[in-house]
């Protein structure tokens, strides 16, 4: 039930991982986090795979700032998924909430996000600038995760000039990346359950399907609102895991 929901969502306006991984963490409380997590790519994986395809056949995917963002996603979501063993998130993760309550409060003053196509940059332009997309929020994704997909949305609609369908397909095609990267590092030393993680898969595949096509047929406007209600989930669930130790100390 939980892949089949993330899925949905995932291929919507991500932020599945705000469903499948706490099921996950709460179902299974004895096996490690690494593990846990790579169980979650194998799921993820392959239902954004589907909803990037799905989309490349109904949406002119933006290729140009894509492709280089795809690319450079695979070294930076390696290097993130290596960067978490050595040091810390603390400090990201108690930034988070902050970051994801300022792209819900743009995301809402701006009616207009989103609604038009107009690419801001030449074509040599969006290669470098889509490099460097790629290259940040692969190792974002690598070292910490969560809004990796809503945060590349509002990325490709807010500096590159896309609507949020044309956006949308875009950060399917670099998830992919990101996922397949972050599961190299995690599949080798054993941190997958294959038999959970492949029927997760089927449920996520499926909610990928359904999802995809809503945001296929409602326009840019839904995804746009979509977008807002998983990124203020985001913003309760993170600012809790967050702030709540702390709070919980004071009180």
């Amino acid at each position: 039930m939980a892949s089949f929901g993330a899925g949905l969502i995932d291929a919507m306006v991500g932020g599945g991982g705000l469903i499948q991984v706490p099921a996950l963490f709460g179902l299974l409380p004895g096996q490690g986090h690494a593990t846990l997590l790579g169980t979650n790519k194998i799921s993820s994986v392959v239902g954004t795979s589907f909803a990037a395809y799905r989309y490349s056949k109904a949406i002119q995917v933006p290729w140009n700032a894509v492709l280089p963002a795809t690319v450079m996603a695979l070294f930076g979501a390696y290097a993130g998924a290596y960067v978490v063993t050595q040091i810390s998130t603390e400090v990201l993760r108690l930034l988070l909430p902050v970051l994801l309550v300022a792209v819900a409060l743009y995301t809402f003053v701006r009616k207009d996000l989103g609604s038009v196509h107009a690419p801001k940059y030449t074509r040599e332009h969006e290669r470098l600038f889509g490099a460097l997309l790629g290259l940040a929020i692969g190792f974002y994704d690598g070292f910490f995760g969560p809004g990796t997909g809503s945060f590349l949305m509002v990325a490709f609609v807010v500096f590159f000039g896309f609507d949020f369908l044309a956006a949308t397909a875009g950060a399917k095609m670099v998830n992919v990346a990101c996922n397949l990267a972050s599961l190299a590092w995690f599949a080798p030393s054993g941190h997958v359950l294959v038999g959970l993680g492949l029927v997760m898969a089927v449920f996520n595949l499926a909610g990928a399907r359904v999802g995809a096509g809503l945001a296929i047929r409602k326009g840019a406007g839904f995804v746009r609102k979509a977008l807002l209600l998983v990124v203020c989930l985001l913003i309760i669930k993170t600012g809790h895991d967050s702030y709540g130790p702390y709070l919980l100390k004071l009180f």
